[in-house]
């Protein structure tokens, strides 16, 4: 294999690569990606066995075609490092990759291309396109609910649902839910739920950028397959059963409260400064216009702060984890939020007052 690269044209690919390519492996072979060169085309992929990504760069001036796997992230810093203007030549000797860049030279260890296992292919069973400033933002709007090495496996992930009107994106960690709807005509005759798992999820986000370009998905029974321009990115699914969310949304709330959600924000992170640092929770006080917020910890520390905010009813006294209300703050980009509420044990349903695309369930704490 020999062949000659644009810094830039390697580096890219590369980087992306790396953060699927795992640093410690029990198989040597994962932490090398794949370079396959033939017909001024070069192919890199990287896997850890659960999700797999392939980047293919064009022209590429290739003078033997050939396959072999090297370290990823050695490859990549050695991109990182080089001078920009010397283009890249990269030739197979032996057992060694050659890399040439100007003054610089690198010799590498390889592995054969031949370890390096493919992710199966198995016949779609659906496929669906969608903008990928659409998926990006649901994906960004519910990712950071997911559970992380919970027991209950289905949730170290999102669920996607796919319906003849909609796609969904939803995660719980059992404490908090988050969802994000589009309206969108799918050809989806019946209704598709696949659960992606956590380093699916957050790698498949990295690759979308905020454009009207479409992003192809390809569901099947095992897998989640994305194209996104030069890149084909392949997610194992989670078997499992996805808890019905439908249950978990609280409906019939009486008080309904309108804030701003820098002020709430920026209120809450204040008070849970002096919040217990394991259970993070925080006294939410309500009466009319106004909404307090305490917190203490077991050094008999304090806060109190306050915000006016819209709400006419009945008083209510409800905790909650500061990190969960403030992460919501965060996913919504809106300037105001409506919280819907009901009594001190039931969740807290968190919405843009003005957007209906996403909703988010905290649930309370017994403080």
């Amino acid at each position: 294999m020999k062949l000659t690269i644009s810094r830039e044209s390697l580096l890219t690919p590369l980087q992306s690569i790396a953060g699927v390519v795992e640093k410690k492996q029990t198989m040597p072979v994962l932490s090398n990606v794949l370079l396959v060169a033939e017909d001024s085309t070069l192919t890199l992929t990287g896997t850890n066995m659960e999700v797999e990504l392939v980047a293919r760069v064009t022209p590429v001036h290739v003078d033997q075609p050939g396959r072999i796997t090297v370290p990823a992230r050695k490859l990549a810093d050695i991109s990182r490092a080089l001078n920009d203007e010397s283009p890249i030549e990269l030739a197979l000797e032996g057992d060694r990759l050659h890399l040439r860049s100007g003054n610089s030279h690198f010799t590498l260890s390889t592995l054969p291309a031949e370890h390096f296992p493919n992710v199966e292919d198995e016949p779609e069973s659906f496929r669906l396109e969608l903008p990928q400033k659409e998926l990006g933002r649901m994906l960004d709007a519910t990712a950071f609910a997911m559970a992380q090495q919970d027991v209950r496996y289905y949730l170290n992930g999102l669920l996607l649902e796919v319906a003849s009107d909609h796609v969904r994106t939803v995660a719980t960690d059992g404490h908090r839910l988050a969802l994000a709807h589009l309206t969108l005509a799918t050809g989806c005759a019946d209704l598709r739920q696949v659960i992606v798992p956590r380093k699916g999820v957050l790698e498949l986000a990295r690759l979308l950028d905020d454009v009207e370009t479409p992003v192809t998905l390809v569901i099947g029974d095992n897998h989640l397959r994305a194209t996104v321009g030069a890149y084909t990115f392949t997610s194992k699914l989670i078997e499992g059963k996805f808890p019905d969310y439908n249950r978990v949304i609280p409906r019939g709330g009486d008080k309904v409260v309108l804030a701003d959600r820098l002020a709430l924000k920026n209120t809450l992170q204040r008070a849970g400064i002096l919040s217990h640092e394991n259970i993070r929770g925080v006294r939410l006080n309500l009466s009319t216009d106004q909404l307090q917020v305490f917190a203490n910890n077991p050094d008999q520390e304090q806060a109190e702060d306050a915000l006016p905010v819209e709400y006419q009813g009945e008083s209510l006294q409800i905790g909650f984890n500061v990190g969960y209300l403030v992460d919501v703050m965060n996913a919504l980009d809106e300037d105001r939020v409506r919280i819907t509420l009901s009594n001190p044990n039931s969740s807290a349903l968190i919405e843009a007052e003005n957007d209906n695309r996403c909703l988010y369930v905290v649930m309370p704490m017994r403080l």
